[in-house]
């Protein structure tokens, strides 16, 4: 199995609803996101996947967090904005753009700052 990961940055702010250690109040993190797409097969180029459509595929995900208050942005005006789900929301949602049936992903990374990372991987 082959793997190639991207990472993507982006700012947002958040508040974590329920959390009595100060994350339930509204705060920012500029998060990096990975996101690493596995294939069992190289294509004929010798490659898992060109690291510009795995760009443009997270850029389609990830966009329409930037600048903004997670909270207001669907699903997370229903569920937490925990980086846990954020880690699954853009496994699924880039898995579901992904064009290339030999190509899956593997895992995404969401960290919120140097030292803190949550991972959904299946």
């Amino acid at each position: 199995m082959y793997t190639v990961c991207k990472d993507f940055v982006f700012a947002a702010a958040h508040s974590i609803r329920g959390h009595t250690g100060g994350c339930e109040n509204l705060h920012g993190h500029n998060y990096r996101v990975r996101v690493c797409v596995r294939a069992a097969t190289l294509d004929e180029l010798g490659m898992v996947v060109d690291f510009a459509a795995v760009k443009e595929v997270a850029r389609q995900v990830l966009e329409r967090f930037d600048h903004r208050v997670l909270n207001d942005i669907p699903p997370f005006d229903r569920v937490n904005t925990t980086a846990e789900l954020l880690a699954a929301h853009v496994f699924g949602e880039v898995a579901g753009r992904l064009a290339d049936p030999r190509l899956a992903v593997a895992r995404v990374e969401v960290w919120e700052n140097d030292t803190s990372c949550a991972i959904y991987e299946e």
